[in-house]
C-alpha cells in the first residue's frame, strides 16, 4: 500500500505511554465546608504523622502521591505519563494510521452529507474512554459516546503473529472497519441496533451485531473502493490481505482456535466466509446503497 507522503490527519490524539486510573466518585474534590476542620487536622501533631505517613507509603509503594489522594479527596481519573519512547516501527504504524484516517475523512465527506470527523486515539496498554475502561486485550474499538476510534499499535503486531494477517493493507482495514462504525452512529444505525439489547433473546441480539458488524466490514470496503479510484494506492496482493484479515476475525474461525468447537447463536461480528464477501462487495461496487445487511437475505 502506497501511504508514505501523503496527508495525515490532525484528528488524532495520542495517550500512548499514559496510564488512566479512576478511583470513582468522579468531579467530587475536597468538600469547602471541610476546609476549616482539615486544615486544623493538618497542622495539628496527628496531621503531621498522617501526612509523614501518607508520603512514606507513596515512596515505598512507588504511588503516585496525587493518584493516592485522589482517592480520598473524590477526584476524577488521572492520567499518569510516564516515558515512553515508540520503537521506530511503531512510529512507522503510527504515522500511517493517520494517513489511513485522513483517506476515510476524504472518503466519507464526499459521500455522506454533514459528516462528522472522528478523533482517532492511540494508546499503549490501557485507555480510558466515554464507554468505560478497556485495555489492548480488547482489540481496536469505537466508542459512539464520544466518537473516537481507540487503538493500541500492538494490535497489529497480534494481527500478524497470532492470527496470521500480516500486511499494511490488512492493517488499514482494520482502520476502516472502526470508522465504518462511526457512519453507523452517524445515521442512527449504531444507535437502533444497541436499544435492542436487552429487549429481545440474546440469540436475536447477537445476529443484529452480526449485521452491524458485517456492513462495517462492507463501508472497510467502499473506503477502499473509492481511495483507490483516487489515489491508485494499491499494491498487487494488498486486496488479498484485506481479506485475508477479515477472515482471520471471522467468530467460527476465532471460537475453533479458541475452545475447539463453534457455537453460531455467539456469533457477534460473522463468519471468516461473510466478512471477506462483505468487505469484497464494498470494494467492487463502492455504492453505499448496496450495505444494507439488515435487509438482506443472504448474509
Amino acid at each position: 500500500m502506497k501511504w508514505q507522503g501523503r496527508r495525515k490527519s490532525s484528528n488524532i490524539e495520542d495517550r500512548r505511554g499514559q496510564r488512566p486510573q479512576n478511583f470513582g466518585g468522579g468531579g467530587g474534590g475536597i468538600n469547602p465546608m471541610m476546609l476549616g476542620p482539615l486544615v486544623k487536622i493538618l497542622f495539628s501533631k496527628t496531621g503531621l504523622v498522617i501526612i509523614a505517613a501518607f508520603f512514606l507509603i507513596t515512596w515505598v509503594t512507588g504511588t503516585n502521591p496525587l493518584s493516592l489522594l485522589a482517592q480520598f479527596t473524590g477526584g476524577g481519573p488521572i492520567s499518569q505519563s510516564v516515558n515512553y519512547q515508540p520503537s521506530a516501527e511503531e512510529e512507522a504504524l503510527a504515522e500511517m494510521t493517520a494517513v489511513v484516517l485522513a483517506d476515510t475523512e476524504d472518503v466519507w465527506n464526499q459521500l455522506m452529507e454533514g459528516y462528522r470527523e472522528p478523533t482517532l486515539v492511540l494508546f499503549s496498554g490501557q485507555v480510558e474512554s466515554a464507554c468505560g475502561f478497556a485495555s489492548s486485550a480488547s482489540g481496536p474499538f469505537y466508542c459512539p459516546g464520544d466518537e473516537k476510534v481507540y487503538i493500541d499499535l500492538s494490535f497489529f503486531q497480534d494481527m500478524d503473529k497470532k492470527l496470521g494477517a500480516p500486511g499494511d493493507f490488512a492493517q488499514a482495514y482494520v482502520i476502516a472497519h472502526e470508522v465504518g462504525h462511526h457512519v453507523q452512529r452517524l445515521d442512527g444505525t449504531l444507535e437502533m441496533v444497541q436499544s435492542k439489547r436487552g429487549k429481545i433473546p440474546e440469540p436475536e441480539f447477537n445476529r443484529l451485531m452480526v449485521r452491524l458488524e458485517l456492513q462495517a466490514d462492507f463501508y472497510a470496503g467502499v473506503w477502499a473502493h473509492h481511495t483507490q479510484r483516487a489515489l491508485k494506492f494499491m499494491e498487487p496482493g494488498d486486496l488479498e490481505e484485506a481479506l485475508n484479515a477479515a477472515s482471520a476475525v471471522g467468530d467460527d474461525r476465532l471460537q475453533k482456535q479458541a475452545t475447539g468447537r463453534i457455537v453460531p447463536d455467539s456469533f457477534t461480528h460473522g463468519t471468516s466466509e461473510q466478512r471477506a464477501r462483505w468487505f469484497k462487495k464494498g470494494f467492487d461496487t463502492g455504492d453505499v446503497r448496496d450495505g444494507d445487511t439488515f435487509n438482506a437475505r443472504n448474509l
